[in-house]
């Protein structure tokens, strides 16, 4: 299986299972067979929903290993950080660990950087990458957008392969797919919009809902306009409302206790675990739908 195979189907932005204050290798190990067994086409550690933020880099560097090793599909690291350097090593580190790729950010906390600002900060990662690239488009937690202009100019560069777009806003999402080349892939990230997004010519989906119903979303992806898209939607939707009120580690967890697949469902602080029984309802409609 390959990057772009990762990248027009499902991938999984995965939690990181913690035990008390550390991380649960043996629920990590549980999540990766629990996913490669409901058709995940990739792997993404140490994003949001990873709590990439409340981890070392040390951690980071573990979890990918962690990933990569257990992996039978490509395995794209997060990469996010607020500077150029504090970036450029991470990725350095997600390819040393063996990741086929790694997911970037604008810089966060720099909420008045203009569009050519974030376009030199991207352009400076890529020109230093040694492995592809996987734009991240998320303005709700890094207070800005990449916008469309500058993921049309960075698509041009040869280490920039795709886009995900955690953003919610389905116009500029179209706005991008029409100002990049088609070999330049892009993905939906907010899960409620994903089949929606796929019948109007979106590649695939990184979606944090994978972690608890991989099966779902992987149906979901491979045949959007089928007899069963709307059903899909309905379910994917429903499960986006249970989880999003409580954050996505924190409600993706939950569903993920609720299923057995992780030991424990702790997160680190700012985070606050959810314990909601309509996470586990909407579990249970996604997983029969």
């Amino acid at each position: 299986m390959t990057l772009t195979d990762a990248l027009t189907g499902i991938s999984c932005p995965m939690v990181t299972p913690f035990s008390g204050t550390e991380i649960d290798d043996d629920s990590l190990d549980a999540l990766i067979d629990h996913l490669h067994s409901g058709g995940i086409d990739g792997l993404v550690p140490c994003g949001t929903t990873g709590e990439f933020a409340s981890l070392t880099r040390e951690e980071r560097l573990h979890v990918i290993e962690r990933a990569v090793d257990g992996a039978s599909v490509p395995v794209i690291a997060g990469a996010a950080s607020p500077s150029v350097d504090g970036t450029n090593r991470l990725v350095a580190d997600a390819a040393e660990a063996g990741a086929d790729a790694a997911l970037v950010t604008a810089p966060y906390f720099h909420t008045a950087s203009e569009p050519e600002g974030n376009e030199r900060f991207l352009e400076s990662i890529a020109d230093d990458t040694p492995i592809p690239l996987v734009l991240y488009n998320i303005p709700q937690c890094v207070g800005t957008r990449i916008e469309p202009e500058t993921v049309a100019t960075l698509a041009g560069h040869d280490s920039v392969v795709g886009l995900k777009d955690s953003s919610g806003d389905l116009e500029y999402l179209l706005a991008v797919v029409g100002e990049t080349p088609e070999e330049f892939l892009v993905t939906q990230g907010y899960d409620s919009l994903l089949v929606p997004a796929l019948r109007m010519g979106v590649d695939g989906g990184i979606n944090a809902l994978s972690n608890a119903v991989p099966e779902t979303l992987a149906e979901a992806v491979s045949d959007p306009s089928g007899e069963r898209g709307d059903d899909l939607h309905e379910a994917i939707a429903a499960l986006f409302s249970a989880v999003a009120p409580h954050g996505f580690a924190p409600g993706t967890k939950a569903a993920l206790g609720h299923r057995g697949v992780i030991e424990s469902t702790a997160v680190r602080p700012p985070l606050a675990e959810a314990d909601d029984p309509a996470v586990g309802e909407a579990v249970d409609l996604a997983e029969s739908v």
